[in-house]
């Protein structure tokens, strides 16, 4: 849903089929594909309609986070505070319709927090010029030492009169679709729209691919960081207020250890950690990837341990295979 210059003119060079096929998007798709028909084959209730019910609504949430990380990385950059975002916003949705007030008031409080906490980072990373690695790592631990000092380190499972609304909105369906992944395919086109289509998405790329050069044909670097990293917390302060309303309650854990598979699904789907390049569409396929793997090692009796020892196995194979792309089409 978003290409950079150079996978047009490889397109237009190459032929369809061979950029196709040199595009790590799509063979994560199709490791994808093929896990689950052998998963399937292996495992009957692995494709029962339940259990793909939950892979779909499970994997939303990291989905919906991924599109934000992919912006950033698409610049440059990294953000390792999502997944404290995430709690941080559902905590003050608790909090806030705990105190009585509306699901509305609630998602507002929410979402106004996430983008003070973007606004703090891409701040930071864009004008005082600290590294993002040590901005964003330092306000994964800030974000979550608030959101236990707000709540006074208790969890929130009561919303006030609207809980029933918060509960629908994050754990119900519409014809079958889990919300979140119906909140993840609209957020997706949204998100595929605007890297492509508007000059903010063609300035994002621009920043990620020559900083320098960007700056000097007058592109406003600084004011695209900043954007790139409050959409980011945007995005997860939406993932967070989804995965509230699916759990019933808010925990001082919410999110805990999201922003490695978030990062994990972006990377693998083909997003380059230099910056320049990557797709919504390539960080929806990571995070479904994970989620399978994650799903099959419960289905097969395997113990959830393995999880990190699979997920970053595939950081590691995702991140060669894109050094290796990146040889030799410098030795061409």
């Amino acid at each position: 849903m978003a290409t950079t210059l150079d996978d047009t003119i490889n397109r237009q060079t190459y032929g369809p089929l061979t950029w196709l096929l040199s595009r790590q998007t799509f063979w994560v798709f199709l490791a994808t594909v093929l896990a689950c028909v052998a998963l399937a084959t292996v495992s009957e209730p692995f494709s029962s309609a339940q259990n793909l019910f939950n892979i779909t609504r499970n994997f939303a949430f990291v989905g919906i986070a991924a599109l934000g990380m992919t912006a950033v990385i698409i610049t440059g950059g990294i953000d390792l505070s999502v997944g404290s975002v995430m709690g941080l916003s559902a905590m003050v949705l608790g909090l806030v319709m705990g105190a009585g007030y509306s699901m509305e008031v609630g998602i507002v409080a929410g979402l106004g927090i996430a983008l003070i906490v973007g606004f703090i980072n891409g701040f930071l990373v864009a004008y005082v010029k600290m590294p993002s690695f040590v901005v964003t790592l330092a306000m994964l631990s800030l974000a979550r030492s608030q959101g236990q000092v707000w709540s006074n380190n208790k969890g929130v499972y009561q919303f006030g009169p609207d809980q029933s609304s918060i509960l629908a909105l994050g754990g119900g369906s519409f014809h079958g679709i889990a919300n979140p992944v119906i909140a993840l395919v609209l957020l997706a086109a949204v998100t595929g729209f605007c890297l492509r289509w508007t000059r903010w998405g063609c300035h994002v790329f621009a920043v990620g691919g020559n900083e320098k050069a960007a700056r000097l044909t007058g592109v406003p670097v600084r004011r695209i960081k900043l954007t790139v990293y409050m959409f980011s917390a945007l995005m997860a302060g939406i993932a967070g207020i989804l995965m509230a309303g699916w759990l019933g309650s808010v925990t001082q854990n919410h999110g805990e250890g999201k922003e490695l598979s978030v990062i994990a699904a972006t990377v693998i789907g083909g997003a380059n950690l230099m910056g320049g390049s990557g797709t919504v569409i390539g960080g929806i396929v990571g995070a479904a990837l994970i989620e399978i793997i994650r799903n099959s090692l419960t289905m097969l009796g395997i113990s959830t341990f393995w999880q990190g020892t699979f997920i970053a196995g595939c950081i590691l194979v995702a991140v060669a295979f894109d050094r290796v792309k990146a040889l030799r089409e410098t030795e061409e």
